[in-house]
């Protein structure tokens, strides 16, 4: 059986810190690009040195962030982001991500990622 497309809800999305100030309408056009992935306890959703191609929000579980340089950097948990770092810089993953517990994540791939959610992460002094 093939995976099929699920995506995010505007309800999980809303949850979302950093999507606070997006109007219905462009949290709903977001919710419609992100598509749910369920990750199993141990496994990697990134890898520190790979392409990044997908933004990602932490719906249910929880997470840990290493370097290979510096070892365990943090915890995400529900509501928290990530994956932003190599789609705004063009850079490759400057940390891994792995499941600590069952997880769910929702993604997008880079043009969603530009339309939606670049802007909020812009310099507003620019």
């Amino acid at each position: 059986m093939s995976p099929r497309f699920v995506p995010a809800t505007v309800h999980e999305l809303a949850r979302v810190p950093l999507f606070t100030g997006l109007s219905g309408e462009t949290l709903a056009g977001l919710a419609n690009t992100m598509r749910r992935e369920q990750v199993l306890p141990g496994a990697a959703v990134v890898q520190e040195g790979e392409e990044g191609d997908r933004f990602y929000v932490v719906l249910s579980g929880v997470l840990t962030v290493s370097q290979q340089s510096l070892g365990p950097r943090r915890v995400l948990r529900p509501g928290d982001t990530f994956g932003e770092v190599a789609l705004a810089m063009d850079v490759p993953r400057t940390a891994s991500v792995r499941a600590m517990t069952p997880v769910i994540v929702a993604s997008c791939d880079r043009e969603a990622f530009d339309r939606f959610v670049r802007p909020l992460f812009a310099d507003d002094d620019a």
